[in-house]
């Protein structure tokens, strides 16, 4: 996970209607930048339809809100038709911005290890800087949580 304080790392990627968003294009807002494992699984679509549903809410704020995942495009695009998701899905196939934000982590479930995406939510401030950091996300109370932090 990044440190607090610091910029965060510009990026490039296209979101689910394959438009690129670059993260300095958001430079004056205040931006939730989420990781998550992937698309259409029970947690990340808790997490996904919490932020949707919340969605006037956070644009009220005047925050922006940006889901990243390393599934592709035409995967993003399947899973914001099938919930009506309101905001931008960034694919990352490649791992670039992942890794970046240092979320591809060493991962154990059931005993298993395996590399993975750790859900982790950024707030990054209209200055491009990391004011609130988490990486024991729960997937259904984020959305929320994320909300009161931009009080």
């Amino acid at each position: 996970m990044l440190e607090l304080g610091i910029k965060a790392p510009d990026f490039e990627l296209p979101d689910q209607n394959g438009e690129v968003h670059k993260l300095s294009d958001y430079l004056g807002k205040k931006i939730i930048l989420y990781f998550y494992p992937k698309d259409n699984t029970p947690g990340c679509t808790k997490q996904a339809c919490g932020f949707s549903e919340r969605y006037p809410q956070f644009t009220e704020k005047g925050a922006v809100i940006l889901g990243v995942s390393k599934d592709s495009v035409a995967s993003h695009k399947r899973f914001e038709e099938k919930y009506g998701l309101a905001f931008t899905l960034l694919a990352d196939p490649e791992r670039k911005v992942i890794e970046a934000y240092d979320v591809w982590k060493e991962k154990k479930n059931y005993g298993k290890v395996s590399m993975g995406v750790v859900r982790t939510t950024y707030l990054i401030d209209e200055q491009g800087i990391i004011i609130k950091a988490n990486d024991k996300v729960k997937a259904a109370d984020d959305p929320e949580n994320m909300l009161k932090e931009l009080a």
